[in-house]
């Protein structure tokens, strides 16, 4: 049977800390709704990190039913993500489902060695420049300033004092810092800032919130590298997409 979950101790046995799932319920913000169907357990948020997401982790089995309805109650501009091969198996058994794309989640429970150099917390008035930066040295970013979900900005100055690398603290919610928004100027890369900033980021919001996550491209190998010495693990994610009607 799938139902709703609606009282806070319900939703905190289905979705714990320190998990993807308890991410996306992003402290219970008005829209998020929890559903479950057996062992499977589904979290839809609007506007979770650009998109309307729909969280999904369980049994195949149980998840397809439990998609279907949630899809149905929320709507099709909601995208399932979970782990690949659950995401494959709902394209392939969800009618209008499809595989959209694979990438990566990688989350710590530990603090990142080393030391955080340079790295500090921005100030609003660097807004402007990070703008300026993501623009040129990440276009695709889903965090910009300004964003709703997007809390502060970290970074390292040039010698002028304009930010030449930052990221992001984007989309944290008690228990669970995310990470967004990683970009290095083309003249300062090789330098190790991107590294820096990332120590820095998963520091900060270790402390705070106990366990650090993003997402990232599966292709990209410098930033695996990074992340890989940062001690964060690396989990394959996939995300769906509806092109018909459920």
């Amino acid at each position: 049977m799938t139902r709703e979950l609606t009282r806070p101790a319900d939703i905190t046995a289905a979705a714990p800390p320190a998990t993807m799932l308890h991410w996306a319920v992003q402290g219970r913000r008005p829209g998020v709704r929890v559903f479950t169907h057996r062992d499977a357990v589904a979290v839809a948020c609007p506007a979770l990190a650009r998109r309307d997401r729909l969280t999904v982790t369980g049994p195949p089995a149980d998840a397809v039913p439990l998609v279907r309805h949630a899809l149905a109650e929320t709507g099709p501009t909601y995208r399932p993500l979970g782990g690949e091969p659950l995401i494959r198996h709902l394209a392939a058994h969800v009618p209008g489902l499809e595989f959209a794309a694979a990438f990566h989640w990688l989350d710590t429970r530990t603090a990142a060695p080393g030391a955080t150099g340079d790295a500090t917390w921005l100030t609003p008035a660097d807004e402007p420049a990070v703008t300026t930066l993501l623009a040129a040295a990440n276009p695709g970013s889903y965090a910009v300033p300004g964003l709703p979900g997007v809390h502060r900005w970290a970074g390292i100055r040039g010698g002028d004092g304009t930010p030449v690398s930052v990221g992001a603290d984007a989309w944290s919610t008690p228990g669970a810092g995310f990470i967004a928004g990683v970009a290095t100027a083309a003249a300062h890369r090789g330098l190790g800032h991107a590294e820096t900033v990332c120590r820095f980021l998963v520091n900060s919001l270790h402390a705070h919130h106990g366990y650090v996550a993003l997402m990232a491209d599966a292709g990209n190998h410098t930033a695996a590298g990074i992340y890989h010495r940062l001690g964060l693990t690396r989990h394959t994610v996939a995300a769906a997409r509806l092109t018909t009607p459920t």
